[in-house]
């Protein structure tokens, strides 16, 4: 009997998304490079499914159905280009290659024109929910050619997660659209995974503070968090981190306390940052967290330094309860700035890529599934859905609302970390991201005045058109002549 897939890659996340695949009537052939893993997954997890395996490519290829569909599910780079070469020789025109790795999506672009050239259809689609996602439910942000939509929908959208319903019925959307051309699907993916990195970050800087500021026990820090559950909080990166505090290691201590404090990271983040300051986006919270990291990996240097300059945090006086507000109503509205600069980015990559994503489904993409599925990501979706030129989610009187509501505790909670040296870099950096977008005058006219006076770069006047462009002579013995004049 043909499959209707063939998945290539067994390990975990390979492995769960062919069960997840079984679970929902599809027919699945898998391959593993190392052929030995194929027996042992048949053998051991998929015993007593519709699974087929393969021990070769031209076998795997030779039980599919047409038009063939190979889902890749191994290492990005190098890896993925090896199995495209191994594969293409075997396929036939219109055939489908999916690539369900995190990759950099400029390796998609370059993938999707090489193999339309040869009358192969490429997708590389954004996975995200981890283990358990994979298993039972991913979010998936498929884009490549278009031409392959109509045939992996059902497939897709068969094993995707499936939005909340509300108490009015709504919802229950599959949490998997089309995305868009070319590298889209892997630029949502990572933008997903940038806004990943500042949840997590604000979430730590939060317990930081509750820990060290605050002085509060494990038990009252997952409390906290536990109400915040029934918030505007509620999102799946609260509910790991509200079970991370109560879980004791075998000796009855909290074992988050055991953890050596240094973050690792798979390269998502950085390709967010960079692609930000290639695009002139202001990611700055993203952009902090990734540093967070770099800066949590220098464990060594941060103690000598500690022991350098002797710090010590100082407690925080007051309301326990009042503070633990304050960080609640802080790291909400730090939340949203973070989402608010990832939709902003994704609309410039968007125009510059002529991609025309649409970011109310990509908001319901990660209402369900992935790591950062949140409460407030169907209030995303009617947003641009009232508006689809929102420029700045922030402008939408429910986010406004918000932020405007949280703005005096949010800078009561900066102040303080500031104030007794906690550093809160995303929390702090989302607030001064808020102070300067919502500031008409910004002191960037002193730049401008700076550059033009040792580089004669050139600027613009208030009193004169946009886009007229002055130079002066500011100290009588430089030259008339402006920079972007020089033809040499």
């Amino acid at each position: 009997m043909s499959a209707d897939i063939g998945v290539i890659g067994l390990a975990v996340m390979g492995q769960n998304l062919i069960l997840n695949m079984n679970d929902h009537g599809i027919k699945v052939v898998a391959f593993n490079r190392t052929v030995s893993k194929v027996d042992d997954f048949l053998n051991g997890p998929a015993k007593g499914t519709h699974i087929q395996g393969a021990r070769s490519l031209q076998e795997l290829v030779d039980k599919l159905a047409t038009p063939r569909k190979v889902m890749l599910m191994v290492r990005a780079g190098a890896v993925v280009d090896d199995f495209i070469a191994q594969l293409v020789p075997l396929l036939s025109p219109g055939d489908i290659i999916i690539d369900g790795g995190n990759t950099n999506f400029p390796d998609t672009n370059r993938r999707v024109a090489a193999l339309r050239e040869q009358g192969i259809h490429f997708v590389g689609t954004g996975v995200s929910g981890g283990e358990e996602g994979a298993r039972f439910g991913p979010s998936l942000m498929p884009g490549g050619a278009p031409e392959a939509w109509p045939h992996i929908k059902p497939i897709f959208q068969g094993i995707a997660a499936k939005a909340p319903v509300s108490a009015d019925g709504k919802g229950g959307e599959p949490c998997c659209d089309w995305v868009g051309r070319d590298g889209a699907g892997h630029f949502v993916k990572m933008v997903h995974n940038g806004i990943e990195y500042g949840d997590m970050q604000l979430i730590a800087e939060v317990y930081h503070f509750m820990k060290v500021a605050l002085g509060m026990d494990h038990e009252q820090m997952h409390q906290a968090f536990d109400s915040w559950r029934s918030t505007e909080l509620d999102s799946y990166l609260v509910d790991i981190t509200t079970d991370i505090l109560a879980f004791k290691d075998d000796d009855g201590e909290p074992l988050v306390e055991k953890i050596l404090d240094s973050a690792g990271q798979k390269g998502t983040g950085k390709w967010t940052g960079i692609n930000a300051l290639d695009l002139g986006i202001p990611l700055t919270l993203i952009t902090e967290s990734v540093f967070a990291r770099c800066l949590s990996s220098l464990k060594a240097e941060r103690l000598q330094a500690e022991s350098a300059f002797g710090r010590s945090i100082e407690a925080v006086q007051g309301d326990q309860g009042q503070w633990v507000e304050a960080l609640r109503q802080a790291l909400l509205a730090s939340k949203i700035i973070s989402y608010a600069q990832g939709f902003m980015l994704m609309r410039e990559a968007s125009n510059e890529h002529g991609w025309e994503l649409n970011y109310g489904n990509v908001a319901m993409m990660w209402r369900g599934g992935c790591i950062i599925r949140s409460a407030f990501l169907g209030n995303i979706r009617d947003a641009f859905e009232q508006d689809s030129e929102l420029q700045f989610l922030g402008l939408d009187p429910y986010f406004k609302n918000i932020l405007e509501s949280c703005l005096p505790a949010w800078r009561k909670v900066a102040a303080k970390s500031l104030e007794i040296g906690l550093p809160m870099p995303c929390t702090t950096s989302a607030l001064a991201f808020l102070d300067g977008f919502t500031l008409g005058q910004v002191p960037a006219n002193l730049i401008q005045a700076q550059r033009d006076y040792f580089g004669a770069h050139t600027y613009e006047r208030i009193d004169r058109p946009r886009g007229e462009f002055f130079h002066t002579n500011w100290t009588g013995t430089g030259g008339d002549t402006a920079s972007t004049t020089y033809d040499v």
